[in-house]
């Protein structure tokens, strides 16, 4: 045997189960099919919120909130109504315990803390039993997701220096070896040499090959979102018809392949068709790698209108049902979408997700967030104003939605009946009653101090005020991002086979595994959750692993 346990994947998950493995005493051999420069993976460039239940920060916002309540959100969120959904529910519970006990004071062993201001994201269906959270969870990490990944990139390090952990970079694994029903190692090709900064598409050209053995097996190796191919033959017939133009919310190198290897290896994937894709994507000005797509968060005010220029009904509301709009949206016969809004509203309500896109958050300075509140466009918003290809600006609502046309000349709208939708929600912000339910969930939200301080639900206007403009229009793009079915494992993170019982020598955690459960989200997820569940899972595979390997 080469070691105790090879883990095939060095993102996040991959990161945690190592780790845990050699700080229990185990020798590891850690292998990706990406060069050093991507140590860490897709979480690297993620905001990085984490999912806390009853956390201090909350308290110190005025939310109340509890495991039961979070556990009613969840469950509703999750819709599980299969066979194979046993494992999917036992993660999720124990992912919500987890979340509302020992989460944040394990990630504070780490280093990791949190702004003080805790986000809404997933606001809900309007049910109380249905999709969204009730209150605010979404913790941001001081840091953001570069700042989760780095204390597990350190210690990783430290690891290697001690002789604990082997990293073979350029390794990329194309079999699992298995024996008498175990797997027991794994075989595959080196890759040549790439120098390439983190997130660049690197090369594929093969100079050699490997083999190594132990009688653990971690697969780690990331979700689907970077293979549109694969996106399109899993997309469910219940979100409508796959999208023929999508963007790409992750690097190239999530492209799934391990499942279908891990598959050959006697591992069973479930609940494929169970996928996290987001309506609010713009091409990136300044890619990394190819179709480079970031993700707006906004705020709860800006009007969305589908392809052919009609409002989105309720509850499709900028931050509400992530996927319940992708599915309205896919019957509109049109693969985009758009925000019309005013400067005001970019500036204060629209958050761009990533590490990259927030350096005052990544960088921790806390000079740069201070001056946030009384910036009236964030310099990285700025950017996209000024060269995004999704953006246009003007002065009058006809110069705008001319602009509009522009962008898209096979699907343009008509300027009466965009105008007559922005007059009729204008005319209901002007008293404290409305029979707007879009203008009721913006009262809903300033009532939240959080949302209130940020002015993330700036107060409430006329969309045609010329004091808030210049007028602003978004194309929004379906961006592919994350995987919600995977690998079948149980609460040890051993990979179920065909037969329902766990595959000897062969674990899986992160993404590849639905991050945990092979589905511990369900349908939707809460947000916060994906490198939450990388932490969460990574940490059971390794300790589970462990044990085995005494």
């Amino acid at each position: 045997m080469d070691a105790d346990a090879l883990v095939v994947g060095a993102g996040l998950a991959g990161l945690v189960a190592a780790n845990e493995l050699a700080d229990a005493g185990r020798s590891v051999v850690l292998l990706d099919q990406e060069s050093e420069a991507n140590l860490g993976g897709q979480a690297w460039w993620s905001f990085g919120g984490l999912f806390l239940v009853d956390s201090p920060e909350q308290r110190r916002m005025g939310i109340k909130d509890n495991l039961d309540l979070a556990w009613q959100d969840w469950e509703g969120t999750a819709g599980w109504d299969r066979d194979e959904d046993y494992w999917p529910r036992r993660w999720g519970r124990a992912y919500v315990e987890w979340a509302a006990g020992e989460k944040r004071e394990w990630l504070r062993q780490f280093g990791i803390s949190f702004f003080p201001v805790v986000g809404w994201a997933e606001r809900g269906d309007g049910r109380a039993g249905g999709h969204g959270n009730s209150v605010p969870r979404f913790h941001i990490p001081w840091g953001t997701g570069t700042g989760v990944v780095s204390p597990f990139i350190e210690r990783v390090r430290q690891h290697i220096s001690g002789g604990r952990i082997i990293y073979r970079p350029r390794h990329r694994v194309d079999a699992l070896v298995t024996t008498g029903g175990a797997v027991t190692g794994v075989r595959g090709s080196i890759l040549a040499e790439d120098h390439s900064a983190r997130g660049v598409a690197t090369n594929r050209d093969v100079v050699g090959d490997f083999e190594y053995a132990a009688p653990a097996v971690l697969v780690t190796s990331g979700g689907i979102g970077g293979n549109h191919d694969l996106v399109r033959a899993n997309w469910p017939d219940r979100l409508g018809s796959a999208p023929e133009h999508m963007i790409t919310g992750v690097p190239a190198y999530v492209d799934g392949r391990m499942l279908a290897i891990t598959e050959e290896a006697g591992g069973t994937v479930i609940n494929r068709d169970r996928m996290w894709h987001y309506v609010e994507g713009v091409n990136n000005w300044d890619p990394v790698w190819p179709d480079h797509a970031i993700r707006i968060l906004p705020g709860p005010s800006s009007l969305w209108f589908d392809g052919n220029g009609d409002r989105l009904p309720p509850p499709n509301f900028p931050g509400f049902d992530t996927l319940g709009t992708l599915s309205h949206l896919r019957t509109t016969g049109h693969d985009h979408s758009w925000f019309v809004t005013n400067r005001t509203l970019v500036g204060k309500e629209f958050a761009l997700s990533g590490s990259e896109q927030n350096l005052d958050l990544t960088d921790r300075s806390y000079r740069d967030i201070a001056r946030r509140p009384i910036t009236a466009v964030q310099p990285s918003m700025q950017a996209f104003l000024d060269h995004g290809i999704d953006f246009v600006q003007a002065g009058t609502l006809r110069e705008l939605v001319a602009k509009m046309n522009e962008l898209t000349p096979d699907a343009p709208v008509d300027f009466a009946h965009i105008e007559r939708q922005v007059l009729e929600r204008d005319r209901q912000v002007e008293n404290p009653f409305t029979k707007d339910a879009q203008v009721a969930a913006i009262h809903v939200a300033r009532q939240y101090r959080g949302d209130k301080l940020t002015k993330r639900a700036f107060p409430l206007h006329r969309i045609l005020d010329p004091k808030r403009g210049p007028l602003v229009a978004v194309r929004l793009n379906i961006l592919t991002r994350k995987s919600l079915g995977g690998l079948q494992t149980n609460l040890d993170s051993q990979v179920i086979g065909a037969n329902g019982d766990p595959v000897p020598g062969l674990y899986a955690a992160g993404e590849v595994a639905g991050f945990g459960g092979g589905g511990v989200h369900g349908y939707r997820s809460l947000e916060g959750t994906f490198v939450g569940g990388c932490l969460f899972s990574g940490r059971a595979a390794g300790r589970a692993a462990a044990r085995e390997a005494r």
